[in-house]
């Protein structure tokens, strides 16, 4: 009897025993599940609020692109002054910066400078519209709320961009972030064509090569031509076309104006004939009241250029090294750095530096021969250019500087331009020299002077309003700062 008493006893603490582990057990799994579906939840808020803040990023990458892209904004009066530059700097050209380095954005988180919300029905369409909105592809993602631009907080950046979004998801994520915008400060081209010193030789076949259409012409020294007539006439009548100065009987243009710092030498006139000099042929501006011609720093465009383009060593061959490493065997051909394949193979800024990778003298000036049939972009050469197009060039589109009419409505005349060889700037600190029949939609500059490699070459050149407003294709009109990014909630 007592046997059966301890067995039973023993049978009944292993029991208990083992229910006390299944209870544990139990309880840890609880916990692990519980603890699983809180890593799960935490997951998914996790995922949401990335899908948010990528969502904001967007909206806020979106108003940089109205900075570059006008066509964007040109119905919307709100926006369209976004890009407008309306002040001056000390230099007297167009800033988003007045002379004491205030950006032109005034306003306030409260009272924003411009400001778009989901609120208002007209600018919840422009938001986000499936259909029309700017903000349309990001639907599927959720909605912008709120577009904010105002004042930086950071003296000398341009701007605070202020984006508020929802997501698609359940339960909804709110974000709002905040960042802020520099604007690239480089100086505006105001004329087509500029050189510092004399412009043509006194020599049969050697005269002025240049030839100007929609903008200006600028000579620190004298100008020789060959004919008088080689300067067209300044007229409001003049037919705005792609059309060659061969092509156009007589010479005429609305935008063109000669200023000259020196005088004015004709090779063949006859001697009964007085040359008579046309209108906007400005004649002796040198010492006053002074040509202005456009001053690019070297130190400066050579920091954008590691920044935002290409930058380049050279050597006394003409090859080309990146990043400024010449080392013997790597050089590369100016070809393969300024060949575009075709209109729109934008090659950005590109910076060739001097021979020492110092300010440019008179002893260690490079030559860089460009012979690329089609160039797009921004050339920068601390040196000098030999400029001969192994191509027929491309035709390309293109707007007219501003004019207006009767009740001063700005309008810009759509053209094409056919055999174009350079789509953008070409700036030496040298001298340029061409060789062939080349044609330029842009500006062409040259501290030196602009020659001709021999009778029959020549330079034409349409200007790009554009530049004048310093808006250069392949450079960003403003860039967020660094360090300026944050999340408000």
């Amino acid at each position: 009897m007592l046997y059966c008493t301890i067995k039973d006893s023993q049978q009944g603490i292993a029991l208990l025993g083992a229910m006390i582990v299944a209870l544990m057990l139990s309880l840890l799994g609880v916990t692990l599940l519980n603890l699983a579906g809180q890593e799960v939840v935490s997951a998914g808020l996790a995922t949401q609020v990335s899908v948010a803040q990528q969502l904001a990023d967007g909206a806020g990458e979106l108003v940089v692109a109205w900075f570059h892209s006008p066509q964007t904004t040109v119905d919307l009066p709100q926006l369209s002054a976004l890009r407008e530059k309306r002040n001056r700097d000390r230099e007297g050209t167009p800033s988003f910066f007045d002379a004491s380095g205030r950006s032109q954005f005034a306003g306030t988180a409260d009272q924003p400078d411009i400001r778009l919300q989901a609120g208002n029905l007209l600018d919840n369409r422009l938001l986000n519209d499936p259909e029309t909105g700017m903000f349309r592809t990001m639907t599927h993602l959720g909605q912008v709320e709120e577009v904010k631009v105002y004042a930086p907080t950071k003296p000398g950046l341009l701007c605070t961009v202020d984006t508020t979004v929802t997501t698609n998801t359940n339960p909804p994520v709110k974000q709002s972030i905040l960042m802020q915008l520099g604007a690239l400060d480089v100086p505006p081209l105001t004329a087509a064509v500029q050189v510092g010193q004399q412009l043509g030789r006194f020599q049969a076949g050697y005269e002025s090569p240049v030839a100007v259409h929609w903008g200006e012409l600028k000579v620190g020294g004298d100008l020789i031509l060959r004919q008088v007539d080689e300067i067209p006439l300044k007229s409001a009548l003049a037919p705005v076309t792609g059309q060659t100065y061969d092509e156009i009987t007589p010479r005429e243009d609305r935008w063109m104006d000669a200023w000259i710092g020196g005088a004015v030498q004709v090779t063949h006139v006859s001697s009964e004939q007085t040359p008579s000099f046309p209108h906007n042929l400005h004649i002796g501006q040198n010492p006053v009241p002074g040509v202005r011609l456009d001053q690019w720093t070297y130190a400066h465009l050579k920091q954008v250029a590691k920044r935002f383009g290409r930058y380049f060593a050279i050597d006394r061959e003409g090859l080309l090294y990146p990043q400024g490493i010449v080392e013997p065997g790597r050089g590369i051909s100016p070809d393969e750095v300024f060949r575009s394949q075709g209109n729109g193979d934008q090659q950005g800024l590109i910076f060739i530096d001097t021979l020492d990778q110092t300010a440019p003298r008179l002893d260690n000036l490079g030559v860089v021969r460009l012979q690329a049939p089609y160039f797009e972009g921004m050339a920068v050469v601390q040196g000098h250019i030999v400029l001969a197009p192994s191509g027929a060039g491309q035709s390309i589109g293109v707007l007219s500087p501003p004019q207006s009419d009767q009740v001063t409505t700005v309008a810009r005349t759509p053209v094409q331009l056919s055999g174009i060889h350079v789509n953008g700037v070409l700036h030496a600190s040298g001298n340029i020299t061409i060789a062939g029949r080349v044609r330029v939609y842009g500006a062409v500059a040259a501290d030196g002077t602009i020659t001709s490699a021999g009778s029959g070459s020549t330079l034409e050149v349409w200007y790009d309003h554009d530049l004048s407003q310093g808006f250069y294709r392949g450079l960003p009109v403003v860039y967020r700062a660094p360090g300026t990014w944050m999340t408000r909630y």
